[in-house]
């Protein structure tokens, strides 16, 4: 059984499933798929995403603004932490530092990030990471603002194993997405390699970042299993061995889910 650690399912192309989220979620049953995390990126959708999930007991959520979502409403505290202690939602995020879609002065991206980490050391839920073109600052403020305390997850990896050590002392764990199965990620791959058994997830980030071989198309959670087998070779194992280990470290860091 397969877990799908982040993904938007909000966000996905349902054509192929009679427009039915529930067609669609049989589907994932029959993928063994155990469990989905749907991972939020802003306010104004955050509602109806939450409702189309709510009555699913394999999908948790989080609670976030991204990055580089400018123009909707600012996460406060006192907003982030009233949704945050719902019992399904299981982390804080997405959430981190983006250098590649936004520029100039980014201090309110910095204020952003420091205040989804001060909501997670509140409620005691782990972190959901973006970082783009921004690694040392991502790291340095997790340092800085005692982010270990909670711990969370480096999401869609695209680091090196220099950047996954120090992550990982951070007591974060690394997620590898469908750019871990293309050819030129050799970094990420080398990466994959070496993150211990204990500190690696599987993702698909859907609907993007598809795997090789529907690269460029709609991703869909049914895909992780290609992110399954990308690792599986690359740490000359099989895929259940992936599988069990990803879904056990799913659960020792997000709980019970």
């Amino acid at each position: 059984m397969f877990i799908d650690s982040h993904c938007h399912l909000d966000r996905i192309d349902l054509k192929p499933y009679q427009n039915d989220f529930a067609v669609f979620m049989q589907d994932v049953k029959q993928q063994n798929i155990e469990h989905l995390l749907c991972i939020a990126i802003d306010l104004e959708n955050y509602p109806a995403m939450f409702e189309l999930v709510k009555d699913y007991p394999t999908i948790s959520l989080s609670v976030g603004v991204h990055p580089n979502e400018n123009e909707g409403e600012e996460p406060s505290f006192a907003k982030l932490l009233e949704l945050g202690k719902h019992e399904k939602v299981v982390a804080i995020g997405e959430t981190g530092l983006d250098y590649f879609r936004s520029s100039g002065d980014l201090t309110w991206q910095h204020d952003r990030f420091k205040n989804h980490i001060r909501v997670a050391k509140e409620l005691q839920k782990p972190l959901i990471i973006h970082n783009r073109e921004a690694g040392d600052d991502t790291l340095k403020m997790l340092a800085e603002e005692g982010a270990d305390e909670v711990g969370g997850v480096i999401h869609c990896f695209t680091e090196d194993w220099e950047f996954a050590q120090k992550a990982i002392a951070l007591n974060f764990y690394i997620s590898f997405s469908g750019i871990v199965t293309f050819k030129n990620a050799l970094a990420i791959q080398d990466a994959a390699k070496k993150v211990p058994a204990d500190r690696f997830l599987i993702e698909t980030d859907s609907p993007y970042l598809a795997p090789t071989p529907f690269r460029g198309k709609p991703n869909y959670p049914t895909y992780v299993k290609y992110v399954a087998q990308q690792l599986a070779v690359l740490r000359e194992t099989t895929v259940e061995e992936i599988a069990a280990q990803s879904t056990a470290n799913f659960y020792a860091l997000f709980g019970n889910a």
